[in-house]
């Protein structure tokens, strides 16, 4: 059954549209800054703290991730959206003005706690505003919104950077969060709490959420401490410290890929871990062991972007038919072997288009098996309790991309104080999220096949 109204229809248009620009101001900071971040790591000296930029995002937005979702529970969409807001804006503007490595670590960190609550309201909205029918689409809308940044993105970025500096490519960004927080929240406002005002008052789940991104901050500390005795005590107290607060935050059976919701949430990791963990350091690898400029790492984060979507659209048009098994197994198949084609580039005498191809089945891959676990997991929450699945979806999320590419930083830091090639260190850490990929494909298998309807909470 599908509905005739459509994710563009005038009940839900400035919805859509709303959601869309927000997705593509993420999308435009996230390409414009792995673009120039190579450049940011020459002229702040701190190669060693470079994976720490990207880990630093992301362990912040898994707390903002935690605190949107159970506050569109209790409180609705528009509130957290709004703090969301106004934290991306700082730490962009922190980030920008930033004198070393040191603080841009703690801006971004900032900046990724403001942007978690984007992706965590927008799944709300789409659960509560969108039949089952049109949640596909709409992830696939949501993916669409990736290809105007794809495109101009990295190569704006690039020439921001070679025109004004790297600062610019962060502060520019600034009055652009006013304009699209503007326009999107008066489409959120309708869209109330899903709980009952007793079911509202369960605790707070912000402590535990602390306590995994403080936990995860000390086992990559530990990944890229040379003092062994050092490094496995920091990794044992992280895994600790963590450990009791994520099980807080997910289904049961979540890391015995126990089948449904929790093999889904499950999923996610292993894919974030498998695709981010080799797309953070494709700028470094261009630039570092090939020798290319910013153009050139633009043009690859372009044609990965690309090939997300078109992934996004067709999983839109097969998932209601197949279920999102086969998808998300395919979808971590194929990071695999493109990880493995990309690799080969790192080899000097192997043309750097070879780079170019293995990586845009990368972004194909991801397309394919991302929007399909969303759906899974929206379809099968409890009603009215979309944000807490949600938010256990995109907890584990950033957690695979930060355990991920913190690997591959402390991989990338140990080649580099111990003098290797950086093509040793990048290979490493490539190595490793190749076989996080084959992991996920076993779990894919636990995945539920065809779902069933399910029509929203909420009119838009």
């Amino acid at each position: 059954m599908t509905d005739p109204e459509g994710v563009w229809s005038p009940a839900r248009r400035r919805l859509t549209i709303g959601l869309t620009l927000t997705i593509s101001l993420v999308a435009s900071e996230t390409l414009a800054v792995a673009t120039v971040m190579p450049t940011v790591s020459d002229e702040l000296d701190g190669i060693g703290l470079y994976g720490w930029v990207f880990s630093a995002f992301f362990l912040g937005t898994m707390v903002g991730i935690v605190v949107a979702g159970q506050s569109a529970d209790r409180l609705g969409a528009a509130p957290a959206f709004s703090l969301g807001l106004v934290l991306f804006a700082g730490g962009l503007l922190a980030g920008g003005l930033a004198q070393n490595m040191e603080m841009l670590v703690v801006a971004r960190a900032v900046q990724g706690f403001g942007a978690g609550a984007v992706p965590a309201i927008g799944y709300v909205c789409i659960g509560r505003s969108y039949p089952t029918s049109l949640q596909p689409r709409m992830f696939a809308v949501l993916a669409t919104a990736w290809v105007v940044p794809g495109i101009l993105g990295p190569g704006l970025a690039g020439v921001i950077e070679h025109a004004f500096g790297w600062r610019w490519v962060f502060l520019a960004l600034v009055p652009l969060v006013a304009l699209s927080g503007a326009f999107t929240l008066p489409a959120m406002r309708p869209i109330g709490p899903g709980l009952a005002a007793d079911e509202a008052a369960e605790p707070s789940l912000l402590p535990a959420a602390l306590r995994v991104a403080a936990g995860a901050t000390a086992v990559l500390a530990g990944l890229g401490n040379d003092n062994v005795l050092v490094a496995a005590g920091l990794i044992v107290a992280g895994a600790v410290v963590a450990g009791p607060a994520y099980l807080r935050l997910v289904p049961p059976g979540t890391l015995r890929a126990r089948a449904g919701m929790p093999a889904a949430i499950l999923a996610r990791a292993t894919l974030t871990f498998a695709f981010f963990g080799v797309d953070a350091y494709i700028p470094l690898a261009l630039a570092e062991v090939r020798g290319l400029g910013t153009l050139w790492i633009g043009a690859i984060l372009t044609t990965t972007t690309l090939a997300w979507t078109a992934g996004a659209w067709t999983q839109e048009r097969l998932v209601h038919r197949t279920g999102p098994r086969p998808l998300v197994f395919a979808g971590h198949a194929i990071i695999l072997a493109s990880t493995a084609v990309t690799a080969v580039a790192l080899i000097d005498e192997v043309p750097v288009a070879v780079a170019f191809i293995g990586w845009t089945m990368g972004g194909l891959g991801i397309g394919l098996a991302y929007a399909s676990i969303s759906l899974t997991v929206l379809t099968l929450a409890d009603p009215g309790r979309e944000g807490a699945a949600t938010s256990s979806l995109q907890v584990t999320e950033q957690l695979g991309i930060s355990i991920g590419i913190g690997i591959g930083g402390a991989a990338v830091a140990a080649g580099d104080a111990r003098g290797w090639d950086p093509a040793v260190g990048i290979a490493i850490a490539w190595g490793i999220s190749a076989a996080v990929a084959a992991a996920g494909m076993a779990v894919a298998r636990r995945l539920p096949g065809p779902l069933p309807a399910r029509t929203p909470a909420t009119a838009a």
